[in-house]
């Protein structure tokens, strides 16, 4: 939950969020509180066990091996897990005591444990117990601190690690001096990130115009897209950026090769442009090239590439404006994978659908969904993927 001098409220999940006039859903996860003052951070989801499901080439669910898994499987025994990430090979997550943890794939030091061997177990970040929210590009990651710090780690040949050069890093290191980070969300090679006085920062690869500054020059350190400061909540797709503002409207930026920014066409955008004119979106999520968000009264929107059924439309076709998918009006969370898409609905019950072929879907299978698909017995909190990722994680 966000708190300003307004009545707002955001849902948190993996790299996704809700704000202001929530449906009943979304209420289940946040409280709405009036305050006075800055903007700030506050876990809002308690704590519960891990579960996480398919691809494990790299150990990324912490399983201690390196096998798929088409349902959700307990993570150890642990029952105080509270944020969640989900990269390409490697997953991070946070304890309730502040500890933040990693499994999977450290080529590029991306678990951030200072060296660059694979784990398939969970294993601590350094002994800090200050960790706040953690997000997982490709190969990289990064995570705020209670006080607002952020600090980044892993591959770094675009610069998405902010930090300056284009050096991987195998341990977590501060970007810059600023202690007012909420609201950071990581793309393939690409992060950006809102501070307290919710102006929009993005660095990293810009090939595509992701980062919304104009032009397609990388930035190796925080580059402040435009000088609106109504920016609440970015999430990053692999090439592509879209966020919503204070008035809920929604604006998305970069690759649009499949009609994922929205705009009616497939025409790549170097700055922000708003998606219609609608101004009741609460969340949104970015996958691999297609993109997903919940409006005000429940309903769930998606559109982009369409070739695995990922938006859940009952078909295999690409969309380049939002479309609804079915008619339910309970959506309270959603989470976009490379290829597939994961939510919560109404009494926490967790759907899945697109592409299935590693078993990221969760439902015993690896057979491809193009409409929304429950996940038999299966209830949770947050949810989270990635944009280059084939698992999920889920906090029961």
């Amino acid at each position: 939950m966000w708190r300003r001098s307004a009545v707002v409220a955001l849902v948190v999940s993996g790299a996704v969020a809700g704000l202001l006039s929530v449906p009943t859903a979304v209420a289940v996860f946040s409280a709405v509180t009036a305050t006075t003052g800055s903007w700030t951070v506050v876990d809002n989801f308690g704590v519960g066990r891990l579960f996480a499901w398919g691809d494990n080439t790299g150990g990324q669910l912490g399983l201690g091996d390196r096998l798929e898994r088409r349902s959700p499987t307990q993570v150890g025994t642990t029952t105080t897990w509270t944020r969640i990430a989900v990269g390409r090979s490697h997953t991070c997550a946070r304890q309730s005591t502040g500890t933040l943890w990693c499994s999977g794939s450290n080529v590029y030091g991306q678990l951030g444990l200072g060296n660059t061997t694979d784990t398939t177990t969970y294993a601590q970040v350094g002994t800090a117990t200050s960790w706040a929210r953690v997000i997982a590009g490709e190969n990289h990651t990064c995570a705020t601190w209670s006080n607002g710090t952020l600090r980044c780690w892993g591959r770094n040949n675009a610069g998405q690690l902010g930090l300056a050069d284009t050096t991987n890093r195998t341990s977590p290191v501060q970007v810059g001096n600023d202690n007012g980070w909420v609201s950071p969300a990581a793309g393939a090679e690409h992060t950006c990130a809102v501070r307290r006085q919710r102006t929009l920062w993005c660095w990293g690869s810009n090939a595509f115009g992701q980062l919304g500054l104009g032009d397609t020059t990388n930035r190796t350190s925080p580059a402040q897209v435009g000088t609106a400061n109504t920016w609440v909540l970015p999430a990053a797709g692999s090439a592509h950026t879209c966020a919503i503002r204070k008035d809920r409207t929604l604006w998305c930026w970069g690759s649009n090769t499949s009609g994922q920014l929205g705009l009616g066409d497939t025409t790549n955008r170097l700055s922000p442009v708003q998606v219609g004119t609608v101004n009741t979106w609460v969340a949104v999520t970015a996958g691999s090239a297609h993109t997903c968000a919940i409006r005000n009264n429940g309903t769930l929107w998606c559109w982009g590439n369409n070739a695995s059924g990922q938006l859940g439309l009952g078909d295999n076709t690409n969309r380049s404006s939002p479309v609804q998918v079915g008619t339910a009006t309970t959506w309270a969370t959603v989470t976009g994978g490379a290829t597939h898409t994961c939510a919560v609905g109404a009494a926490q019950a967790v759907w899945c659908w697109g592409n299935n072929a590693s078993g990221q879907l969760g439902l015993g299978n690896n057979i491809n969904r193009n409409t929304p698909t429950q996940l038999p017995g299966v209830t949770g909190r947050p949810i989270a993927s990635g944009p280059t990722a084939s698992s999920v994680l889920l906090i029961v």
